[in-house]
């Protein structure tokens, strides 16, 4: 893997939104931005469709039009640019392997519709090395000030169990990078014994019954991370319901959702866990997806 964030073009609104999340990022990483345009050779059942010269020319024009716009808004970013020849989700997982985070543009995406669109990040994501942004057109900037800097929270959904480090890692380190809030927000199902969410805004909390244990539990999870990061500021709430609806209701206003890569292979193909399924089609926030252990 090398100092590079890399982002996957295709000329649409929701490639430039990309563009220009991906080039903050690897500015604020001090990173090479790394322009990538897939020239789709996937073969077509009729010749008349195949892929032509002028194909190839667009893949070059659309990698140039991204270079020029970060060169105006990003001067001193460093920049390089690629027009590969492949299927566009396998090419883009390569790249993924040589970056610290692949990022994708997304179109909006309503709920009856959700499995119809954004074919390219959903075959992409499951089979990527690093972690992967999907920034959706129209949304990019909410969460970030009109230069860009981040002002919304980071929302980080955590589940049960001991959590994965590369996940929980990515969420404190962005938030300690762009001086933004962390939100870690833990959901339950429905319990008898915790029927009330649990919110540790200040640090201080209950200490009796079932929902001081569920509490003291994350606190538990937490501190070694709020001591690599003291300079975060974390307000760890536990709450109960549907986890992919909770998160999907944090994300508004939010700057970026970190969720974690569960990978089953059930129908055809490799497929995300559901929790990070429905928070990619939903949230309106620039999520991001971390592979770990």
């Amino acid at each position: 893997m090398t100092h590079t964030v890399t982002v996957g073009l295709d000329g649409s609104a929701a490639s430039l939104a990309a563009t220009d999340w991906a080039a903050r990022e690897a500015a604020s990483r001090a990173a090479t931005l790394r322009l990538v345009c897939v020239r789709d050779n996937t073969p077509y059942p009729y010749a008349a469709l195949a892929r032509t010269e002028a194909d190839f020319e667009r893949a070059r024009q659309v990698c140039r039009e991204a270079a020029d716009r970060v060169a105006l808004r990003w001067p001193e970013l460093r920049t390089s640019t690629e027009t590969p020849a492949g299927r566009p989700p396998s090419v883009l997982a390569e790249a993924s392997e040589e970056s610290e985070l692949l990022v994708l543009g997304t179109r909006a995406m309503g709920r009856l519709r959700a499995h119809l669109v954004g074919s390219v990040a959903l075959r992409t994501v499951p089979h990527a090395a690093c972690p992967v942004v999907l920034v959706r057109a129209g949304t990019a900037r909410e969460g970030h000030a009109e230069d860009g800097v981040p002002t919304g929270r980071v929302v980080l959904g955590l589940g049960s169990g001991e959590a994965a480090a590369e996940v929980v890692g990515h969420a404190f380190g962005t938030a300690a990078r762009w001086g933004a809030p962390l939100l870690v927000l833990h959901v339950r199902r429905p319990s008898p014994l915790l029927l009330e969410d649990i919110d540790d805004d200040d640090g201080d909390l209950e200490e009796s019954g079932a929902t001081g244990v569920v509490a003291a539990e994350l606190a538990e999870r937490l501190l070694p991370w709020r001591e690599k990061y003291p300079d975060v500021a974390v307000t760890a709430r536990t709450v109960t319901g549907s986890p992919a609806e909770r998160l999907v209701e944090a994300a508004e206003g939010a700057a970026l959702v970190v969720v974690g890569r569960r990978v089953t292979y059930t129908g055809p193909g490799a497929h995300v866990g559901p929790v990070a399924q429905v928070v990619m089609h939903h949230a309106t926030a620039p999520v991001a997806v971390v592979p770990h252990a």
